[in-house]
């Protein structure tokens, strides 16, 4: 029997997750969810559309769904509500923020004996599990996380939602030289602002204060705060053409030590290039959804993370097939 998925929310990530449905052939997509009219939502596959505020009313057609909002205002308040009625997956993105809204899910999922899974993605997700194994493996050490160069959706819409900007691109680059000295093992200390850059591309409304978004981007706390920020404003016109597409990527790294002396130094790298952040971003998702699905079959609800997801229930083979041919 195949996962009927649904999605709310119909972006870049929506759309990705449309796709990678299709690459995945024990989930079917039930319906797209959105705030929009239906009518006015055209799906890449034709699936059907219909308003948010009716997703109860197909409570018996759905096993699982993939919110797909932004962190910033959607998911704090979608994904604990959803997930009272629903089993749900989001990507919520602000690490300061994840233990208190991992609170809220959880106590909204055991409401309605439903299963959530928050913080779904590459960062956070495949990045904190290689942070998780590299750091077990090597205790005496230092980990390292590098993001980019590339679009962050997650602070681009944060950039969006602030007065004025009619559209956004973060782009987050990671210091070369910070990036070399782990690479070394020097095990430098780095502060945040030590380790990347961000670089917004912002059109803004005409008569918009600029000099009033510039500020708001750079004192934004969780986002830009910490970070040598760097704000261009352009035209529409310059962004559709030097900036539609959505690349990111990055690595996690872990240098450390082992030996009675400490004498041997081990540097773990995992590293991804990205020629879609939300395809990938999305893919991910898909994979967690028939994870999720499976975890509330057995009985075990309330909210999760990636590290409390056994590797074996992200695939569609069984247990021999991953014996015989992964292990």
């Amino acid at each position: 029997m195949s996962i009927r998925i649904a999605i709310v929310g119909y972006g870049n990530l929506g759309k990705g997750v449309e796709c990678a449905i299709k690459q995945n052939p024990d989930t079917e997509l039930y319906a797209v969810f959105s705030r929009r009219a239906p009518e006015t939502v055209k799906t890449l596959t034709g699936a059907k559309v219909y308003l948010l505020d009716d997703i109860i009313n197909h409570k018996d057609n759905i096993d699982t769904v993939i919110i797909c909002g932004g962190s910033a205002t959607d998911l704090p308040t979608q994904t604990p509500e959803l997930a009272k009625h629903f089993n749900v997956i989001d990507s919520f993105d602000t690490h300061a923020k994840i233990p208190e809204h991992f609170s809220n899910v959880d106590a909204a999922a055991k409401q309605g004996g439903n299963t959530a899974m928050i913080s779904v993605g590459w960062d956070p997700g495949m990045f904190s599990l290689n942070r998780l194994y590299a750091e077990a493996i090597l205790p005496d050490g230092k980990d390292y996380t590098f993001w980019g160069k590339g679009v962050s959706q997650g602070h681009s819409d944060a950039v969006r939602r602030i007065e004025g900007v009619l559209d956004a691109r973060q782009y987050t680059i990671p210091v070369d030289e910070a990036v070399d000295r782990v690479r070394k093992g020097e095990n430098p200390e780095l502060s945040t602002r030590d380790k990347h850059i961000r670089e917004c591309f912002v059109v803004a409304e005409d008569g918009a204060d600029k000099e009033r978004i510039e500020n708001e981007i750079k004192t934004m706390p969780n986002y830009f705060a910490d970070y040598n920020t760097i704000v261009h404003f352009i035209s529409a016109e310059e962004m559709k053409r030097d900036h539609s597409g959505i690349p990111h990527g990055g690595m996690v790294l872990r240098s450390g030590k082992t030996g009675l002396q400490c004498e041997h130094t081990h540097i773990i790298e995992y590293k991804l290039k990205l020629d879609s952040n939300p395809e990938f971003t999305s893919s991910v998702f898909v994979a967690y959804a028939r994870a999720v699905y499976r975890m509330n079959r057995h009985g075990n609800i309330g909210c999760k993370t990636v590290f409390d997801i056994p590797p074996a229930y992200l695939s569609p083979k069984s247990a021999e097939e991953l014996r015989a041919h992964l292990l």
